[in-house]
Formats: C-alpha cells, sequence, structure tokens
C-alpha cells in the first residue's frame, strides 16, 4: 500500500483498488488526476497481484483476502479526517461492493468502473463442471486468463504498456475462477446489505470482458437514495485508459466534489 498527498489543502482521500491480473502502478495517470485537483490517494497491489511478496501469483484462497486488504487502506485514509471516496475497477468494482455489504465503513460515496457482476464470456459448460471438481482436488492448479489486451482498450498507448509489462498475471488458478465467481453472485444475493451510500457506475458501452446486461441488472436492484449510471457508448472495459478518460475523470470527479459540497451544506 502507498499514498499519495495533494499539495495545499485536500478536499477528500481517494482509495483506489485495480482489477484483476493488473496492479495499481497501471493508475498512475488516474492517481495525478486525482491527487492534483486536491485529493490524496490511497491503493495497492492486491493479494496475489503486482508486487505483492506471495509467492503463488494469480492465486487466492478466498475472495475476501480482497476485502481484508482494502479494509487496511481504508484504515489508513480513514486517518486524514477527510471525506473518503472509494473508486473500484472491474474485479476492484466487485471488492468495494462487497466490502461495503459488510458495513462497518465510513464512506462519502463509492465510483465504481465497469464492476465485475458478469462475464462477457464464459468457458464452456463442461469446462465450467470440471473447475468445480478442480477447486476440490487441486485448487491451485493454473490455467490461462485468456484475457487479451486488444479486449480491455482502444488505447494504443495503453496497448503498449500492456503488452511491456511484466507484472501482469497471465494465469490464474481454478479456485481463484470459483472465488470470483462465488464474489459475483454474492453481490446479487446480498444487495440488500449494501450501505446507503452515494455510488457512481460507469460503464463501458462496448466492454468485451463484463457483461453490462449484469451491472445494469445489478444497479436497477440497487434500493439506495442516491446512485447513478453512466454507460460511454464506444468505450472498452478500462474506461479510465480510453481515448475519452479525460472526459470520463471530469464526470467522477464532478461526482465526488458534488458529495463533498452537499456534506458542507448538511453540516
Amino acid at each position: 500500500m502507498r499514498k499519495w498527498e495533494a499539495e495545499g489543502k485536500a478536499k477528500g482521500v481517494m482509495v483506489i483498488v485495480h482489477g484483476a491480473m493488473e496492479h495499481h502502478g497501471r493508475y498512475s495517470w488516474l492517481r495525478n488526476m486525482w491527487v492534483l485537483n486536491g485529493f490524496h490517494v490511497v491503493m495497492g497491489d492486491l493479494p496475489g497481484q503486482g508486487l505483492t511478496t506471495r509467492a503463488y501469483r494469480g492465486h487466492i484462497d478466498s475472495f475476501n483476502e480482497y476485502v481484508v486488504e482494502v479494509k487496511k487502506w481504508m484504515q489508513e485514509a480513514a486517518e486524514y479526517r477527510l471525506p473518503v471516496f472509494l473508486l473500484g475497477h472491474s474485479m476492484g468494482g466487485l471488492t468495494v461492493i462487497r466490502m461495503l455489504q459488510e458495513g462497518e465503513q465510513e464512506v462519502a460515496g463509492a465510483i465504481l468502473s465497469s464492476p465485475c457482476l458478469g462475464l462477457a464470456h464464459y468457458p464452456p459448460m463442461s469446462l465450467n463442471a470440471l473447475s468445480v471438481g478442480l477447486n476440490w482436488i487441486a485448487p491451485e492448479l493454473k490455467v490461462d486468463s485468456h484475457l487479451d489486451v486488444d479486449l480491455a482498450t482502444r488505447s494504443l498507448d495503453a496497448k503498449d504498456r500492456a503488452l511491456n509489462d511484466s507484472l501482469f498475471v497471465t494465469k490464474v488458478s481454478v479456485r481463484w475462477y470459483r472465488e470470483l465467481l462465488k464474489a459475483m453472485k454474492e453481490a446479487f444475493a446480498n444487495i440488500s446489505d449494501f450501505p446507503d451510500v452515494p455510488i457512481l457506475v460507469m460503464q463501458g458501452g462496448d466492454d468485451k470482458i463484463v457483461n453490462k446486461i449484469d451491472v445494469q441488472n445489478w444497479f436497477n436492484e440497487l434500493g439506495i437514495t442516491e446512485k447513478l449510471y453512466k454507460e460511454w457508448p464506444k468505450c472498452y472495459h478500462e474506461i479510465f485508459n480510453e481515448p475519452e478518460r479525460e472526459m470520463i475523470f471530469d464526470y467522477a470527479k464532478s461526482f465526488a466534489e458534488l458529495r463533498l459540497r452537499l456534506l458542507q451544506y448538511q453540516i
């Protein structure tokens, strides 16, 4: 976990949670944008990814490992005594959802970027059934993730950086896959436990990794006071790496700044 501090008087703290197979270093542009706009930033690498020390990359025993790690980041963010926001991308968005469904977090608002609430493509039924058995017999068995950078973004610069990034996870364990499926199911099953936290869901309209229909269904079922769904029609999965990223950031920043103004008004 690392921290980046805004110069002068900060407005709030943004806790950023990265997605599957990647690491927090891919969010340097987004991190800098929040810092330049008056937000401290807290983020790090999730277990089994990036520069984490666990030997078995691409594997977890339980999805809750991600939740526990982000809770540590939240504790660090709370030390600033400022409003804390969460920004989770893809699997990071799913992690944010599952953590908030557990309660006990003081959050000014949450921003979900193409949250992983359903996959655009699943393995054939035969392989899926096989994974159930392997999850008990050989949970650490690794398979190719089949996540191609061409499916993630239209940005040539982002693609070039990804292709030369040695920290990408290319293989995941059977247990990791089964835990991901379980977490997505629980995000729907426990939707009534989601706290009344203002939320902005931003979804790539041409997402080739996450099924946007599942994201829309989850959002529509969410019974909270303040929620906003924004679809970016031409964008692929990694909306903060897309050519439209500056406009997308401005939209997210407006959400956060409006929440801060409303908090001041309520005082």
